[in-house]
């Protein structure tokens, strides 16, 4: 009867053992947060484009892939060397339209 009593106590903890396995499987649920979608194009092509302080990469490759926007306030800059830089602030409201910004960098005068 005692092995019994063991085997019982052995089944249980392994069902618990899947069951904490199964669990553990399961796919991670990402919050859902909607986006705002911003469309930036311009010249020069190469220049370089960062919002929030991360490079993203060429306006060429920025304006062909899009930007999907948290909601908020964020800071975008687009700089090449013998440019100005042009920084512009962009404010994402959930539900809002694509943004579209269009950025035409001034050379610098030799």
């Amino acid at each position: 009867m005692q092995a019994l009593k063991i085997t019982s106590l052995a089944g249980a903890i392994a069902g618990a053992a899947v069951a904490g396995l199964l669990v553990a499987c399961q796919p991670a649920k990402a919050p859902s947060q909607a986006t705002v979608s911003l469309r930036i194009g311009g010249t020069p092509a190469s220049a370089t484009v960062i919002i929030d302080e991360e490079t993203l990469g060429t306006l060429d490759f920025v304006a062909a892939h899009g930007v999907a926007l948290p909601p908020g306030m964020h800071h975008v800059t687009v700089n090449a060397p013998g440019y100005f830089p042009s920084d512009t602030a962009v404010d994402a409201q959930p539900g809002s339209a694509p943004v579209a910004l269009q950025i035409a960098l001034v050379p610098v005068p030799d």
